[in-house]
């Protein structure tokens, strides 16, 4: 299994916005990511960079 830490970014702070993220949707510009416990979060903005061999995603949020 693939999990991922989802790192959120808001003009120069980056934030983890998730742990062990399991799925992500997009849908235009809104963002909902779901965990390994089925916790989910929605953010708006857009993903910048997905590094599956260290697990990480990047988004640009534009809200959080």
């Amino acid at each position: 299994m693939c999990l991922a830490t989802i790192y959120g970014k808001k003009q120069e702070d980056e934030t983890i916005l998730l742990k062990n993220a399991s799925r992500i949707d997009v849908d235009g510009t809104t963002i909902r990511i779901r965990d390994i416990m089925g916790m989910e979060i929605t953010v708006e903005g857009a993903i910048t960079m997905v590094d599956l061999a260290n697990s990480v995603v990047k988004i640009n949020c534009t809200n959080n």
